[in-house]
């Protein structure tokens, strides 16, 4: 598994939505993101630490290359 970079919340949504996620719904800071039956929630914090992070893609079933590679750092 490659090193995950600090990123944001901001920047995780846009990254998942490259690969072809969409907004379903926000509630405060959390933003439930789908895409068919598969789905995350990423908070909308400043700086994610690199737990959050991986379950995230974890949940998300995305692959942390795929990830890193549209990731617009």
């Amino acid at each position: 598994m490659p090193k995950l970079p600090v990123v944001s919340g901001a920047e995780a949504v846009l990254a998942l939505e490259r690969l072809g996620f969409v907004v379903a719904r926000q509630r405060g800071s959390h933003i439930v993101m789908r895409r068919g039956s598969s789905g995350c929630v990423v908070p909308d914090h400043r700086e994610l630490k690199k737990g959050t992070l991986t379950g995230i893609l974890k949940q998300a079933g995305v692959d942390p290359d795929d990830f890193i590679r549209v990731l617009d750092i």
